[in-house]
């Protein structure tokens, strides 16, 4: 899809120009002048004016018919209230207000393969473009589903015969996940871990019917509704209902629940409505204690709910949800961060870029030149030919070094890699964050994908120090059974017991969440570059 060319600038703007952010607005006069408009309008034909404004008209157009199919997209994830309904206390929760933004201009939503939800022209809402840079390329157009689009990697390959289709297929059903449990390492006991944490997660949604827009949501501040404040270590993050969402939908996932099969049905489906619901017109989403590290995590669970069912009522919103990490891509360094278009930060860098592998494993949209842009990007914050990374500058950090090696597991990289092979001995010295209350699970997160894909000897040891830790470590005390509660870490004060148990059960669900990268061969490409 092509994009048009930018305007004629007078003059190349330096790099520190480039990086500010453009005016919400901008003033005529300084954009050009009175008398250029004046000339303009004496010297254009009267046909060319007519265009224009049939154009206009037209753009206009799409946007209220962009607006219907989202609404009508939320109106169709309807839950009946369950049959015992616990009385919800009033929340504690501040209003959540819209986000001022810049307006988005000439950008237009890629064709989708499936037509009934199809969207053919879409006007964007939001602008986070700097005057001097030129808008990000449209994605690509993909053909109908077959061999030519899908991608070629190990990922989706079969494991023994018996897995294949996509990188999500090892959660398809009991008898497939209880294989590969036994075959890399979970034990009965990691498995109850998971079942007792889901029905925690569960317990804490709220599903009172009474609740408005906030029915089928998840807060980081659990304490209201159906817990009664009987569990602790509440997150602060109180507004960021999208991104808590979010977090306790990808555990249900990862064991194969959806809205369509399994036993949580209709909470994933009410957490889904909610989510639709959240979204913006331009793909982000309404969360005031949000910024980019929780756009990342919602659009990891549509895109994963998407890649399960392939419910076609998600294609929409799963793929503005990619295209909004287009747009807010760091056009300079290739990077994302707190707000789009900022530098970016190898930490904010690791929840996109799974976001955007798990829209390809849909086959979703992704353009070249944004997984390009984030391999450029990891190339500015590795040293030691990549073998360690840092946050935003080059660097040997534990947590940054499992993101960018994991990330790169996704970009391509044979696993005979002397820089990866360098960077998993590193991890595996290191060995999981085991301190107690002061264990860090965004760490143990990604380091135990990477220990995973990469296996062998390291994965064997690293596997059954994590697991035992973490079934030991998991609560058994009345209303807070099942769930974890670690306090290390910026992101465990701000999500609290919410998100340390996600993570924890995600990293019990290491074994069949998404299939090994490395197989009997070397993936040969993740990513179309």
């Amino acid at each position: 899809m092509a994009t048009k060319p930018p305007p004629k600038k007078p003059s190349k703007p330096t790099k520190k120009q480039a990086a500010q952010p453009a005016p919400a607005f901008q003033d005529d006069d300084d954009a050009g002048g009175g008398s250029g408009r004046f000339i303009l309008f004496n010297a254009v034909p009267s046909w060319a004016v007519s265009m224009v404004v049939h154009a206009v008209i037209l753009l206009l157009l799409a946007i209220f018919s962009y607006s219907d199919k989202i609404e009508a997209v939320a109106n169709s994830f309807v839950v009946n209230e369950p049959d015992v309904q616990e009385e919800l206390e009033e929340f504690d929760l501040e209003e959540i207000v819209e986000v001022d933004v810049q307006a988005f201009e000439d950008v237009v939503a890629p064709e989708t393969v499936s037509q009934p939800l199809a969207v053919e022209e879409v006007v964007q809402t939001d602008e986070f473009l700097s005057n001097d840079i030129d808008v990000a390329p449209a994605p690509v157009e993909l053909s109908d589903f077959g061999e030519q689009t899908a991608p070629k990697t190990d990922l989706l390959t079969s494991i023994t015969g018996a897995v294949g289709g996509t990188g999500v297929e090892g959660r398809g059903s009991a008898e497939m996940r209880g294989k590969m449990v036994k075959k890399y390492g979970g034990t009965d006991g990691s498995e109850k871990a998971v079942a007792a944490a889901l029905r925690w997660i569960a317990e804490h949604q709220v599903l009172d019917q009474n609740a408005g827009p906030l029915f089928g949501s998840w807060n980081f501040d659990h304490r209201p509704g159906r817990c009664r404040g009987r569990c602790t270590h509440a997150g602060s993050a109180a507004r960021a209902a999208p991104g808590a969402t979010a977090m306790a939908l990808l555990p249900f996932f990862g064991a194969g629940q959806t809205h369509m099969e399994g036993s949580y049905k209709k909470e994933v489906e009410a957490g889904l409505g909610f989510l639709v619901r959240s979204q913006k017109q331009d793909g982000g989403f309404n969360d005031p204690d949000g910024n980019m590290y929780s756009h990342g995590i919602c659009a990891i669970a549509l895109c994963e709910a998407y890649a399960m069912t392939h419910d076609k009522r998600l294609q929409v919103p799963a793929q503005a949800a990619l295209d909004f990490i287009a747009r807010a891509q760091d056009p300079v360094g290739g990077g994302w961060r707190y707000q789009p278009r900022q530098a970016g930060d190898t930490s904010v860098v690791g929840w996109q870029l799974m976001a955007l592998k798990s829209g390809h494993m849909g086959y979703l949209q992704v353009h070249p030149n944004v997984i390009a842009g984030s391999v450029r990007f990891l190339d500015t914050v590795s040293a030691e030919n990549g073998a360690f990374y840092g946050y935003a500058t080059p660097g040997r950090g534990s947590a940054t070094t499992a993101v960018g090696l994991l990330c790169r597991m996704y970009l391509g990289w044979d696993k005979q890699n002397p820089s990866l092979a360098k960077g998993v001995e590193f991890l595996s010295k290191a060995g999981p964050s085991m301190s107690g209350t002061r264990s860090n699970m965004y760490f143990n997160y990604y380091a135990t994908q990477v220990m995973r894909h990469y296996g062998g000897e390291h994965w064997e040891k690293w596997n059954v120090k994590m697991r035992d830790f973490l079934v030991k470590e998991q609560s058994k005390n009345g209303h807070m059974t099942g769930s974890w509660s670690f306090e290390a870490g910026h992101a465990a004060e701000k999500g609290g017991r919410l998100y340390n148990t996600s993570m924890a059960t995600m990293i019990l669900e290491v074994y069949y969440r998404h299939l090994p990268i490395y197989g009997k061969a070397a993936a040969e490409e993740e990513f179309p570059l």
